[in-house]
């Protein structure tokens, strides 16, 4: 497997592909990390947790403390006070991260790029 910081790891290329169906969003490396945003602001930033592959993901806090009650989830430093959401890629299936990202998205987006979305 590609190490968490190659541009090839399985996560990124699928991050990707979710990228290219989200209207108006880019990718940007900041901090030395990806970075996922839905026109200027971040939604999902890619990066290391422990030495393994980590996501940390915009959410609603109701839903980081349900999402943070399940194996995989964890309490990021830096953004988990303002609602963000870290996923250790490598433990929690893509089906279930996939979602979790457009909720991200949704939390930044402006009102026409989730018109886009929605229509």
């Amino acid at each position: 497997m590609a190490s968490s910081d190659s541009p090839h790891h399985p996560c990124l290329v699928q991050l990707r592909r979710q990228l290219a169906r989200l209207p108006e969003a880019v990718e940007i490396e900041t901090w030395g990390h990806p970075t996922f945003r839905a026109g200027k602001k971040i939604y999902a930033i890619f990066g290391d947790e422990n030495g393994g592959p980590a996501l940390n993901v915009k959410q609603q806090p109701e839903q980081q403390e349900a999402l943070l009650e399940r194996p995989g989830y964890f309490y990021p430093p830096y953004t988990g006070h303002k609602g963000w959401i870290g996923v250790l890629v490598d433990e929690v299936p893509w089906e279930d991260i996939e979602p979790i990202l457009v909720d991200g998205y949704r939390q930044v987006a402006l009102k026409r790029m989730l018109k886009a979305l929605d229509g």
